[in-house]
């Protein structure tokens, strides 16, 4: 029964003030814990680190929408993604792991010839075989929107391919006349502008909607306004204050803002769950060693399976459903969208199991977040670290490193910044790690890097050239 209410569904503790609502339990048990099957509206942010944000402790990036949508929702402190774009994008679309698919890269990815291993060549696109979120739930009804970002192929492959019914695809923190139909705008603005359009044209039915943003990729831009604004600004001690970094988060944070007033507006707060992501941690050096932010506490940066490489900030927000103000430390992760929502939409499942798991019960009254469960990531390529896999246990997490079948161990519990490796003081536990992590290897076919017969110490972290075109 696929029932779509425009009104929460009181929760248990709330049945005594609202007895003319006691039938629909009994109707829809599974919904006793949250609301009608909602619109969602995803935001998707690029490179965006755990630490940039106001509501994650940051002093010096001005980021006040973001930081009201946590205090009107539930913030997650350990919430995952994959270590860099594309296999984050598959994963959030898909609900499988992305190594089941060959993207455990960005597309195309870059090569290291000389280095001690040969890295496994990165698939191109998202097969179009793969039930994504979009064709789950449009099965029931929702029409759905993708603008932005896609990383998951070319065309033939894009999100109109795979489910999305409006979609416009672009790259870059500006937009010429020839995207935007009349004049340059910055994506950011461009984006909102399409994103509220699709809301208001759709309010009368379901939605799903994902505005997947480019900021706050490198190269970096943003207003004169704002480049002037944070250049006055005293830096904060610790951390790189960037102004054209703090700049441009603070064209995302506005964008944020007008799409979540674009919902109230229309009077769909309480029919709309909005979830606010980034595909994987902040980049901290480019290639050059020029610095942008920084993750710390968290060890590592985009491109690494330390935390900071795939702990990223998740906020959610669904007006009197979800409790204002909360916060989780449940164990949770971008390929856990996809059940979730299938779930909340009561969208019949794929035809093949998804990895990730429902988050729903996160928000409950009492919360029920997902059962022990075991994470996993698969690197095997040269980034901005070397080839590994990671596995994240409970408290525990343990990285394995290719080149020289090494593991180190760390109590994430205790020691966040993974500051002291304990593999050899937890021998058991580290072999039982690396055992369950080589049998999730297998079991998604996950492709290794091999030795590479042209290696040469002295030119190792030499990148491949691109082709001439």
């Amino acid at each position: 029964m696929n029932l779509f209410l425009r009104q929460p569904i009181p929760r248990p503790g709330r049945l005594s003030h609202a007895w003319h609502f006691a039938w629909l339990f009994w109707l829809l048990p599974s919904l006793t814990t949250f609301a009608s099957p909602p619109n969602v509206v995803i935001i998707l942010a690029d490179d965006l680190g755990y630490a940039d944000l106001g509501c994650y402790g940051n002093r010096f990036n001005e980021t006040p929408r973001i930081d009201r949508l946590a205090a009107e929702g539930l913030r997650w402190t350990q919430f995952y993604a994959g270590p860099v774009c594309s296999p984050t994008r598959a994963n959030l679309q898909s609900g499988q792991e992305q190594a089941r698919f060959g993207i455990t890269q960005h597309i195309p990815g870059h090569r290291r010839p000389f280095a001690r291993l040969i890295d496994p060549p990165v698939q191109r696109q998202l097969p179009l075989e793969v039930t994504t979120i979009a064709e789950s739930l449009a099965a029931t009804g929702y029409a759905t929107g993708y603008f932005g970002k896609w990383h998951l192929g070319g065309p033939g492959y894009g999100p109109a391919e795979q489910g999305w019914q409006t979609t416009l695809v672009c790259q870059g923190n500006t937009q010429p006349p020839a995207v935007t139909g009349d004049r340059q705008r910055r994506t950011a603005e461009f984006l909102t502008a399409e994103a509220i359009r699709f809301i208001e044209s759709h309010r009368e039915q379901p939605f799903l909607l994902q505005v997947s943003h480019f900021a706050v990729h490198i190269p970096l831009s943003t207003t004169p306004r704002l480049l002037a604004k944070y250049r006055s600004k005293p830096a904060v001690e610790g951390y790189p204050s960037l102004p054209e970094y703090a700049g441009l988060l603070e064209e995302l944070d506005q964008s944020v803002g007008e799409i979540v007033d674009a919902i109230d507006r229309l009077g769909l707060g309480r029919q709309t769950l909005v979830w606010f992501i980034s595909d994987n941690g902040g980049l901290v050096h480019d290639q050059a060693g020029n610095v942008y932010t920084s993750n710390a506490p968290l060890r590592g940066e985009k491109g690494t399976l330390f935390e900071g490489g795939i702990r990223v900030p998740a906020i959610i927000r669904w007006t009197d459903t979800i409790a204002a103000g909360t916060t989780s430390d449940a164990l949770a992760t971008t390929i856990d969208l996809h059940p979730t929502l299938r779930e909340l939409a009561e969208s019949p499942p794929p035809s093949v199991p998804t990895d990730g798991v429902s988050l729903a019960g996160t928000w409950a009254d009492p919360p029920q977040p997902p059962a022990d469960r075991s994470l996993f990531w698969h690197l095997p390529h040269y980034h901005h670290s070397k080839p590994a896999g990671a596995i994240r246990r409970g408290d525990w997490k343990l990285i394995e490193w290719f080149e020289d079948d090494t593991a180190e161990l760390f109590h994430i519990a205790h020691d966040m910044g993974e500051t002291t490796d304990l593999a050899a003081q937890q021998p058991a536990l580290t072999a039982e790690l690396r055992t369950s992590l080589a049998d999730w290897r297998r079991q998604v076919n996950a492709q290794m890097p091999v030795t590479n017969p042209d290696h040469d110490p002295l030119r190792a972290d030499e990148l491949a050239r691109p082709p001439r075109r």
